[in-house]
């Protein structure tokens, strides 16, 4: 079964290749040039797709530019059903926006697997009106086989910008086992950290071909790690509090 999944992940790995590249590479050089200019690049999930927003926030090897929106209740640790409740909150995803020092001269990433739910395409809505860049990170197999949460009758995939697909099937989990009435195994956090680290990456090398020297974190567990990230952090503690 363990090689069934790994299958799996590859096809999905694969196909992500084969049908996302020129996506990607069309979102970085937006990113790039943003990023160039001063902007942020902004990710919020919730639920489980909160994690793909701390991907590459503060990470060895990941741009220091990252700005990743943690809302408490929109998480797992103070309580999981509470989470599900709130992230089908109308309003409230337009609150958090406006909460943030996000605008125009940035671009914001929405992890949603099912793209249904009320908070994260309020959030989108709420970030084009005050034009910003919006880029969905969604399964359309799952959001397109599900209705719609939010009072608009739309899915996070028909309100932005950008769509970067990962393929998944609907319900996320892909393993049928003998006996077992519901599948297991999800897929989306492989694939989805793929993406966000493929932005990063392709990102960065945009900046480098514009003559700009990304900034890039070093890992803060080798001896120069801390020296090396010291000037990092103090530029962009201010525009990024939680650093």
């Amino acid at each position: 079964m363990n090689t069934q999944y790994i299958s799996n992940l590859k096809a999905l790995l694969d196909r992500l290749n084969d049908t996302q590249n020129a996506k990607i590479d069309e979102v970085s050089e937006l990113c790039a040039k943003k990023v160039a200019e001063g902007g942020l690049m902004y990710f919020f999930g919730t639920g489980h797709s909160h994690m793909i927003s701390e991907e590459p926030f503060y990470r060895a090897g990941g741009l220091a530019c990252v700005y990743p929106i943690f809302e408490t209740d929109l998480m797992l640790h103070e309580g999981a059903a509470k989470s599900s409740i709130y992230e089908r909150m109308p309003g409230l995803g337009g609150a958090i926006i406006d909460s943030r020092p996000i605008c125009e001269k940035d671009v914001l990433f929405l992890i949603s697997n099912s793209g249904r739910n009320a908070v994260i395409i309020d959030a989108a809505m709420r970030a084009k009106e005050k034009g910003v860049i919006t880029v969905a990170i969604t399964s359309i197999n799952h959001s397109s086989a599900v209705t719609s949460r939010h009072p608009s009758g739309k899915r996070l995939f028909e309100v932005c910008d950008y769509v970067l697909d990962n393929g998944g099937c609907v319900g996320d989990a892909c393993i049928n086992i003998d006996g077992l009435d519901e599948t297991i195994a999800p897929t989306s956090t492989v694939v989805d950290a793929t993406i966000v680290n493929l932005i990063s990456i392709c990102t960065a090398q945009r900046l480098v071909q514009m003559g700009v020297t990304p900034p890039v974190f070093a890992s803060a567990n080798t001896d120069r790690g801390d020296a090396a990230n010291k000037t990092v952090i103090e530029e962009y503690r201010r525009r990024i509090p939680i650093l």
